[in-house]
């Protein structure tokens, strides 16, 4: 049974009202502003109309029926975006998580209460990664730099008919800059405080007229924040960054109706594990038990005075790597005048090092080093039409990838410890404890095929209304086998399958020319799969299944007056079956983490979106989400998650506001001056209510001062990141007497940004 805080619980009356005012507080700036300029004249530039693919057709934000944001490449400058994990800063009911394995490469993406927080192979995230088109089945890699972006969508709610599976919270896209049409070069470098040095450099030229190359070379480094102080010549400082990235890109017309465009990139990160400590808890032992497993001889005189810093004395574990290579071909042929054939293939590849010393001390207590890696191929035929007043996309998608996580040696005091002693500091643990003394050691390997055929149509009833609908048909088949300590020394060997029928239905109607609502939907699907740490035996190497979510939605976008634009969407998702984690430290060794699917949940709240322009030259972009959400019933025989539970890193509300000022000088140049501010509220680290898991509310704030020359060929710019240096928690995970803490790794951060572009001919 869980047991839930009043202060984490409020009324369904206190929900209402304070939901209430806050759309009121959102609105009526936008309203007096909107009055205000009525009976003015338009400016001279009109409200910015945003192009997306959200459901892989362009069409304008404001007229698709579903919630999506749109950072472009303008915010992504102005906010100092520079990874996927800065965007979790800047989109309503989208919070990101770097906890896996201490690796910065790793990404939690969570949306709308959905996500998951796990890498390992047997695994599969709650949210959708997509890079120009390409499905990135894996977490770990997630948080690419973004040097080349043209804009990142992020879509909110099931998207299970147009991506499918694994989409269960939403889908992120990012689109990269597509070769030709400019022939330019960019080179940009960054100095900062913390050591920080970074470079980039952009080429886009047409080599003919039929074929264009686009380049791009990145590199960044930052000192670390801490250090391991028990090691002699430790690899890395803890928090340390270096990354080398780059991507290429080549385009081919074979003819007006034929293109193929081939795309290699790369990444190589080497860098500092994440800040890691631990807090003590009430029920702390203090004598070593081993019936209960406790951590025995942990004492809070052996940690370290700066908890930035790392105790441990098992050299290695103080660093972690990232590397990663991929390739795509995309072949577009416009077959006829309403028929158009898309064929995008892929190839991917990338392993990691990492782990945790869990009780952060000098002591030999729990260190999980691990090694992981994964291969994917993917393909996808799509054929997209439009007929009179039909427009539809259509496809085939085959998905395979091979994986492996490798976890060893480790140690788990008490049943892992060579040589361990008792609390005298004499008595070897072996003589009180027949199943202690060695080493552990775990691997698990998965394969995983998937398939799936999709159709979405849409139909413009009259010159108001449109209406649309869609399937897909998924399927998972999955092999995976595994070695654990507790499976006596038998490998076990696992097969599933998973199959979903998934829909959609919608309908846009235009209120008035500037003014769209759209009501949707959605029935998504999350594949099933198996524990990644069944240290309790092989009987807990058994699957679980797949989750399904019906979601209810209703938006409205546009704009008001001349000057405002907004996007709000309301929405009420029910989830069955929604497979959650929870992960125990139990006797016999190692962290047992149980995904079940606990019943059903719900989660329910609001997204606004507002870009006012206050005047032709001041800009306010703000986001404003609420959510609701809830664990509402239990299966039979569901351990340690309750009725009332909140799934994890799922903040009640999220607010973004950045507002920018434009000023021209009397040369020409152009001054920009920027602030942005981001408040993600209270929530927990496992998708259980546990006091010591609570992590608390954090507020971000940067800013940006740029001078860009009267020629617009260069810029400079003074920057800075979390100017009040905030230290949050980034995962919290309840052990034996103490809760393991990932803290965060973005520190304040000032410096200079030069930009310099090229014309190439």
């Amino acid at each position: 049974m869980s047991i839930h805080s009043p202060s984490l619980r409020t009324s369904t009356p206190t929900r209402v009202c304070a939901l209430t005012l806050a759309i009121s507080a959102c609105l009526y700036p936008a309203l007096s502003v909107a009055q205000q300029t009525s009976n003015e004249p338009a400016a001279d530039e009109a409200v910015e109309k945003i192009m997306v693919t959200a459901r892989k057709r362009t069409e304008s934000i404001y007229e698709t029926p579903t919630a999506v944001s749109s950072i472009g490449e303008g915010l992504i400058e102005d906010t100092n975006v520079t990874n996927l994990d800065d965007i979790g800063k800047y989109v309503p009911n989208l919070n990101i998580s770097r906890y896996g394995a201490g690796n910065s490469g790793h990404a939690s993406v969570f949306i709308r209460g959905i996500g998951l927080q796990d890498h390992v192979i047997t695994t599969d995230p709650g949210v959708g990664v997509y890079l120009d088109g390409v499905y990135l089945g894996r977490q770990m890699g997630a948080n690419m730099s973004l040097p080349n972006v043209q804009r990142v969508e992020v879509l909110r709610g099931p998207q299970g008919t147009l991506y499918g599976r694994n989409t269960l919270g939403g889908a992120v896209n990012i689109i990269t800059k597509a070769p030709g049409a400019q022939d330019i070069a960019t080179v940009s470098a960054k100095v900062g405080t913390r050591g920080r040095l970074a470079t980039d450099l952009y080429i886009n030229s047409d080599i003919t007229d039929d074929f264009s190359v686009s380049a791009t070379g990145s590199f960044k480094q930052r000192d670390g924040v801490g250090t391991a102080i028990n090691l002699d010549n430790p690899e890395r400082e803890i928090g340390e960054e270096e990354e080398y990235s780059g991507r290429v890109a080549a385009k081919y017309d074979f003819s007006s109706d034929f293109s193929v465009t081939v795309a290699a990139d790369f990444v190589e990160n080497e860098a500092g594990q994440s800040p890691y400590t631990i807090e003590f808890t009430e029920n702390r032992p203090t004598e070593f038990s081993i019936d209960d497993g406790e951590f025995y001889l942990l004492d809070p005189s052996l940690l370290p005075e700066n908890p930035d810093d790392l105790g441990t004395t098992v050299p290695g574990i103080e660093s972690t790597a990232y590397s990663g290579w991929g390739t795509s071909l995309t072949a577009l042929w416009a077959a006829t005048n309403n028929l158009d054939l898309k064929f995008i293939a892929s190839k991917r590849s990338s392993e990691y090092e990492g782990g945790l010393d869990d009780d952060a001390s000098p002591l030999n207590l729990s260190e999980f080093p691990e090694t992981g890696s994964a291969d994917q191929t993917s393909f996808e035929l799509q054929l997209n039409g439009t007929y009179d007043r039909y427009d539809f996309v259509s496809g085939l998608y085959y998905f395979t990838e091979e994986g492996d996580t490798t976890s060893g040696p480790w140690t788990f005091s008490p049943f892992n410890v060579p040589n361990g002693l008792l609390n005298d500091g004499v008595t070897p643990v072996t003589e009180v404890c027949s199943f202690c003394g060695d080493y552990g050691f775990f691997d698990i390997q998965q394969e995983t095929k998937a398939y799936a055929a999709y159709v979405n149509v849409s139909y413009s009833l009259t010159e108001k209304l449109d209406i649309g609908g869609g399937m897909r048909y998924s399927r998972d088949e999955k092999d995976a086998d595994a070695l654990f300590p507790s499976f006596g020394g038998e490998r076990a060997y696992r097969s599933a399958e998973f199959s979903e029928f998934t829909w959609d239905v919608n309908a846009g109607y235009k209120l008035t020319n500037d003014l769209n609502m759209y009501l949707a939907v959605q029935k998504g699907y999350q594949t099933g799969g198996f524990p990644p740490r069944p240290f309790g035996g092989a009987a807990q190497f058994v699957s679980f299944d797949e989750t399904t979510a019906i979601n209810y939605e209703v938006g409205f976008k546009g704009e008001i007056g001349e000057r405002v634009t907004f996007m709000s969407a309301f929405f009420l998702t029910d989830y069955t079956d929604l497979a959650l984690p929870f992960s125990d430290p139990q006797a016999g060794g190692g962290f047992v983490t149980i995904v079940e699917n606990a019943g059903e949940s719900r989660s329910q709240g609001v997204e606004l979106e507002l870009t006012t322009n206050v005047t032709d030259d001041f800009v306010i972009r703000s986001t404003f989400g609420y959510l609701d959400a809830e664990i509402t019933s239990i299966d039979d025989g569901v351990v340690g998650i309750g009725e009332g539970d909140s799934p994890a890193l799922s903040p009640k509300w999220t607010i973004m506001v950045a507002p920018t000022y434009y000023h021209e000088l009397g040369s020409g140049a152009l001054m920009t001056f920027s602030v942005d501010y981001s408040f993600r509220d209270q929530m927990q680290g496992q998708s259980v209510y546990n006091p010591n898991e609570t992590m608390d509310a954090r507020e971000l704030v940067g800013f940006n001062v740029s001078y860009e020359a009267p020629a617009g060929d260069w810029s400079v710019s003074l920057y800075g990141k979390n100017v009040f240096d905030e230290v949050y928690d980034q995962g919290r995970l309840a052990q034996n007497g103490y809760v393991g803490i990932v803290r965060s790794n973005d520190r304040s951060e000032f410096g200079l940004r030069f930009t310099k572009s090229f014309d190439l001919y």
